[in-house]
């Protein structure tokens, strides 16, 4: 439990630091003060004052928050402060102040992807037959057990995710192989059968598939500072589009909301994955981080995407929402995030007692 706890708090550490380092770097280009950089909420544990700003660790380490001069758009300021005030800087400016904060976690994932596919290099599945199905097109068709696929419809294929994503698209129409068996090229024409499935989500779904499972063997190649780079920002974009249509799904009901899950979730994931080792820590930092960075573009109130989308309606309107708009705005946004703080503590709580 201890180690949890220890790994559950550097991990929101390091996401919170980014998430509000965004904000103040950013704040701080512009020339707005900030007058508070904490790590945590609540009562403070450590304060040091360096100029205008208070840097802090707060008692409670589930979020972060950096004050800026000016932030809210009814307080007063002297005249000697407009200069520093965030209200009172161009609207442009304030929409890329409030998007950092999500912006930094996308950045913060890139570079953990980075070190590791530049330290690690990379691993894929090569597209060699295990087994063949029977009475499957891939028998019929006379493919065998030690295959290696190269090719499909003059398309180079070089991972077994290469070979799926290809066959995938074929939709019952013939397609040409090209095999290497035994150090010769063979050319081999199958038709895909639509089989019945489940995707990663749990959803059963019909996809075209010609009965032939991986051999397992794999490939690991050094990648140089540009393939890592591209591998990384791949990588992002794959688990950014996967974390939004999961959401989608959460909403369409396509899965069950008892798939979210909140902090103690998070610091069960966090110990297991320091226990195995500092690199599958780290990778759980840039999953955990996109997660973060998707959620707070949401325009919901008290969220950075509600505050953007203030500024959306104040660069239509051409000027700010009134503020008892706002007020009631934040307070529904307010509600809203504590209800779904208490369902995801609910789920935990279901899976300690049940084991999961």
């Amino acid at each position: 439990m201890g180690h949890s706890l220890i790994a559950f708090v550097v991990v929101l550490g390091v996401l919170i630091f980014f998430h509000e380092l965004g904000h103040f770097l950013v704040a701080r280009l512009f020339g707005v003060g900030v007058e508070t950089f904490s790590l945590g909420f609540g009562p403070k544990v450590y304060k040091k004052k360096i100029g205008l700003t208070d840097y802090c660790l707060s008692m409670i380490p589930l979020g972060g928050y950096v004050k800026m001069v000016g932030e809210d758009p009814d307080a007063e300021i002297s005249s000697k402060d407009l200069s520093l005030s965030f209200t009172h800087k161009k609207l442009y400016q304030k929409c890329l102040i409030v998007a950092a904060g999500p912006v930094f976690n996308f950045l913060l994932a890139i570079l953990i992807f980075y070190v590791l596919f530049q330290v690690s290099g990379s691993y894929y599945v090569k597209a060699v037959v295990g087994t063949v199905a029977d009475d499957s097109p891939a028998l019929s068709a006379g493919i065998k057990p030690g295959d290696q696929v190269v090719g499909i419809d003059g398309t180079e294929v070089q991972s077994w995710d290469d070979m799926v994503a290809l066959i995938g698209k074929a939709k019952g129409t013939s397609l040409e192989l090209l095999v290497k068996r035994d150090n010769r090229n063979l050319s081999i024409t199958v038709v895909p059968a639509t089989s019945t499935t489940t995707n990663i989500f749990g959803e059963t779904i019909e996809k075209p598939m010609i009965g032939i499972s991986a051999s397992g063997d794999t490939v690991h190649e050094r990648l140089n500072p540009v393939e890592a780079m591209g591998t990384a920002l791949v990588r992002t974009w794959e688990i950014s589009k996967l974390t939004v249509l999961s959401v989608a799904k959460i909403f369409s009901g396509s899965i069950s909301p008892k798939t979210l899950g909140g902090p103690i979730m998070i610091a069960q994931i966090a110990g297991q994955q320091a226990q195995a080792g500092i690199a599958n820590l780290a990778f759980f930092i840039a999953m955990l981080s996109i997660n973060l960075g998707i959620i707070n573009l949401f325009p919901i109130p008290v969220l950075d995407g509600g505050h953007l989308f203030f500024f959306g309606v104040e660069a239509v309107m051409g000027k700010p929402a009134s503020e008892g708009l706002r007020e009631k705005a934040n307070q529904f946004g307010i509600v809203l995030l504590l209800v779904l703080m208490v369902f995801v503590f609910y789920n935990d709580i279901l899976r300690l007692f049940n084991g999961g």
